[in-house]
């Protein structure tokens, strides 16, 4: 039995997104971390944001010149303040990078998530495109995972070298 064959995977949750700011988001089911602040009172710095990501301040201001994030609110002194909402975007987008998504499609997925409902299709289609290729990535991955239980097997069973003097 390999790994993969004795590891659990969960159930997949559906994962909700809307243009509505009222309503409930929900960008990544799969257990998010719990918010330092409560909404309402949710307004970090770009070095808060950092810390709780783990991207650079650099990565950050990147991810919004070129689209990735959505407007991100500026203070009076036109310092960034993010939102649990870009929290669980960046999340979110962090996952996409994880499925080994190129960065254009990201955008692109950002810009329809923008456009609006009528978005919904292109937006499961181009997850759908990712899926399969994530897919095709584990069973790449589960044969070379075979190959490795079986020289590990191999060497566990090999007589031990002779020690020399």
């Amino acid at each position: 039995m390999t790994v993969m064959e004795s590891t659990p995977v969960p159930a997949p949750v559906p994962v909700l997104e809307t243009t509505s700011p009222a309503a409930p988001v929900d960008v990544c089911a799969s257990g998010p971390r719990p918010h330092p602040r409560p909404a309402g009172q949710d307004r970090y710095t770009i070095s808060e944001v950092a810390q709780y990501t783990g991207l650079t301040a650099h990565t950050l201001r990147w991810y919004e010149r070129i689209g990735l994030m959505p407007h991100v609110d500026r203070s009076h002194t036109g310092q960034r303040r993010f939102t649990n909402r870009d929290l669980d975007w960046l999340t979110f987008v962090g996952k996409l990078r994880l499925t080994g998504m190129s960065v254009a499609d990201m955008v692109r997925y950002a810009e329809l998530v923008r456009e609006g409902d009528h978005t919904f299709e292109e937006r499961r289609q181009l997850l759908e495109s990712t899926r399969r290729d994530v897919l095709s990535r584990i069973a790449e991955l589960q044969g070379t995972l075979a190959v490795l239980d079986y020289k590990i097997e191999f060497y566990a069973g090999a007589p031990a070298a002779p020690e020399r003097s």
